[in-house]
């Protein structure tokens, strides 16, 4: 489904490279424990995410993918996490982009929302990648056609994904 004959990228356009955040560029394992009680304390996690340390392959990608791509950020966090997410990207040296996140009420699967905005986003730009840690996320885009990187350099979470495909908050 990539679009690498749409007119923007007949325009001259570069193409896009996506990556996701958490467990992507940003370890989260600081802050699983927040998700680990009952009921899980969703304003800490995200209060946490400041903190996160970054994940070197995952920055190194996205800095070498900036040479030829224009880099976007697809993120599950709320948009209310938004001014927190711009500081980390800046301030661990990531590449200037657009950041898509959920809406604050929007609790639907991770990959429902992210593959939404991959198919918006293809519809005028061709998309080189997507490099993202969510299983379920990669396989529906590699079915819709988008080259995917699994990033699999971080420590799972078996908790992060119950949250991001059953309860829509990551």
């Amino acid at each position: 489904m990539t679009t690498s004959s749409s007119p923007a990228a007949a325009g001259g356009e570069r193409p896009l490279a996506v990556f996701d955040l958490d467990n992507t560029l940003a370890d989260t394992a600081h802050r699983q424990r927040f998700l680990e009680r009952k009921p899980r304390d969703w304003d800490a996690f995200f209060a946490a995410a400041p903190q996160d340390p970054p994940l070197p392959e995952g920055i190194a990608l996205a800095v070498e993918s900036a040479r030829e791509c224009e880099v976007v950020y697809l993120t599950g966090r709320p948009e209310r996490c938004r001014r927190d997410t711009l500081d980390w990207l800046e301030a661990h040296g990531l590449p200037t982009g657009r950041v898509y996140m959920r809406r604050n009420d929007d609790r639907r699967p991770a990959r429902r929302t992210k593959l939404e905005i991959l198919r918006r986003l293809a519809r005028t730009r061709e998309i080189r990648m997507l490099v993202d840690d969510d299983e379920l996320v990669c396989a529906d885009a590699e079915r819709e056609g988008f080259a995917v990187v699994v990033a699999r350099w971080a420590t799972p979470s078996a908790e992060l994904k119950v949250a991001q495909e059953g309860e829509g908050r990551t």
